[in-house]
């Protein structure tokens, strides 16, 4: 009997030992090694309704960068950039939230200097990008209204990355890229959004690509829009089997994260790149997006 509780006590002690080196391995990974890897490259392949016989697009798709030292460097960013570039994507798309939002942030980088590497980007359809909350919330002049564009949004421009504010536009090749403004700019009251603005100016029939920062417009999004492309969850930064334990989305798991398909209707979602708040990944590491079209 003394054998059997000895036996037990030491299959107990190394079980304990075992559990902890797998939760310090998980935690290392998690906060250590995963926010700062890659990025991996999210493939997706569809052919939105009414799309151009023959004509076959492929868009990179960046979202949530949070750029900011020691996290997500000026060095990583442009690291990020040379990895889409690799990818010869006809189109880039950015969903917004490009500046920091850590505690552990104590160098965050100006519009200025990071906009200039993200216009290294290259993409013969084009180069878009849309806000997101944290484009706004940290804009001391948009959040007093003395300002419509946030400056990340404009130091894009400048860049040669063109903002979509609740707009679209019309590409020769036979379809539309819209655009709309965060959802909740003005905190978790009000958005600077307009989705109705955006789609009157679209002429014709043609398909509609929408990109938009947060998802939750999705649940209300007309058939009119073939395709939503958004980023603003970073996949709930922790997902396990599939499932997410907290989600910034009135919607919970149902927009967290990747191929969402409601009726006619389809949503991508990114796991973005950088972190928000607490710096760990677990399951979703950092991505870039890439869409094959037709």
């Amino acid at each position: 009997m003394f054998g059997v509780i000895l036996r037990c006590d030491m299959w107990m002690r190394r079980s304990l030992i075992a559990a902890g080196i797998l939760g310090a391995s998980s935690g290392a990974y998690g906060f250590g090694y995963s926010p700062t890897s890659g990025p991996a490259v999210a493939r997706y392949a569809l052919t939105p309704a009414g799309w151009p016989p023959g004509l076959r697009v492929r868009i990179a798709v960046l979202a949530d960068l949070h750029a900011g030292a020691p996290l997500m460097t000026a060095e990583r960013v442009a690291g990020i950039v040379d990895a889409t570039n690799a990818l010869t994507p006809d189109m880039v798309l950015l969903l917004g939230d490009y500046g920091p939002v850590s505690l552990l942030v104590r160098a965050p980088y100006r519009p200025a200097e990071i906009a200039p590497i993200l216009g290294r980007l290259r993409a013969p359809l084009g180069r878009f990008c849309v806000s997101g909350n944290h484009d706004w919330w940290e804009d001391p002049e948009v959040m007093a209204r003395r300002s419509r564009e946030p400056e990340w949004l404009r130091q894009l421009r400048i860049a040669g990355i063109r903002p979509l504010q609740n707009a679209a536009t019309r590409l020769p090749q036979g379809f539309w890229i819209a655009g709309i403004d965060s959802q909740i700019a003005y905190q978790w009251n009000r958005g600077a959004d307009d989705l109705p603005g955006a789609l009157a100016a679209i002429t014709d029939d043609a398909p509609v690509i929408l990109m938009a920062h947060e998802p939750d417009i999705f649940a209300t999004m007309p058939d009119r829009v073939a395709l939503t492309l958004c980023g603003h969850t970073h996949g709930g930064q922790v997902r396990i089997l599939g499932y997410s334990p907290r989600v910034p989305s009135r919607y919970g798991n149902r927009y967290a994260y990747g191929l969402v398909e409601e009726g006619r209707r389809r949503l991508i979602v990114s796991g973005g790149l950088g972190t928000s708040k607490i710096p760990v990944r677990f399951g979703v590491p950092p991505e870039i997006v890439e869409v094959t079209l037709g």
